[in-house]
């Protein structure tokens, strides 16, 4: 392996079992050798997680789309100063939940905001980084939210399943369009999905040999 860090990205919807898949993603890693700082957005930072707080509260006040993504890309700025870039630049490899395509598509997808503006937002605020790796979780809505309790729902899972929906078909459309994408079926066993994701992880880390 180099010794430069790499950054691994996972993405999905609602319920499709990031939590426990980038934990085994993160074992694998470490099998190899490579050190691994494991994190999530939005969060990451004491102050990124009070953001991220502010995020999913249900509120009576409506939230403006516009206030919701630049509180993100808040929370992002400060994630990647205090965390992200120093790992890299240290050589260490960086395993985050959710990135700014997550931006992309609960805002942009989901929330129908200006992908012109997330993108200039994304310019300024990470224009020198890119995810090296995206695994993205795919399952169907209906199966994702049913395994998300009735009562634990934050105020993003508490939207509509129109929301979902298009989000879904926004992060479909990522992985078409971007090669460091792989799209996994996260339907079916735990096992299974995880033995998809490792081969997928594995012939990633063949390439960087």
């Amino acid at each position: 392996m180099t010794d430069r860090g790499r950054f691994i990205t996972l993405e999905g919807t609602e319920g499709v079992g990031k939590s426990t898949n980038i934990r085994r993603i993160e074992q694998l890693l470490a099998t190899r050798g490579i050190e691994v700082v494991t994190t999530r957005e939005p969060g990451g930072t004491p102050l990124a997680e009070e953001l991220r707080t502010m995020l999913l509260a249900k509120r009576a006040e409506p939230v403006a789309p516009l206030a919701e993504v630049l509180l993100m890309f808040a929370a992002r700025a400060q994630h990647l100063e205090r965390v992200i870039r120093p790992a890299l630049l240290a050589g260490k490899w960086v395993l985050c939940d959710r990135f700014t395509d997550a931006t992309f598509a609960y805002q942009g997808g989901g929330r129908g905001f200006d992908v012109g503006v997330i993108t200039d937002l994304a310019r300024i605020v990470h224009a020198d980084l890119e995810p090296d790796l995206t695994i993205y979780l795919d399952v169907p809505v209906v199966t994702g939210l049913g395994r998300i309790k009735e009562g634990e729902r934050d105020r993003f899972e508490s939207e509509r399943i129109e929301f979902f929906e298009r989000i879904r078909e926004t992060y479909l459309e990522r992985s078409r369009r971007f090669a460091r994408f792989r799209c996994i079926d996260a339907t079916g066993s735990l096992e299974e999905v995880q033995d998809r994701i490792v081969r997928s992880v594995q012939e990633y880390l063949d390439q960087c040999q």
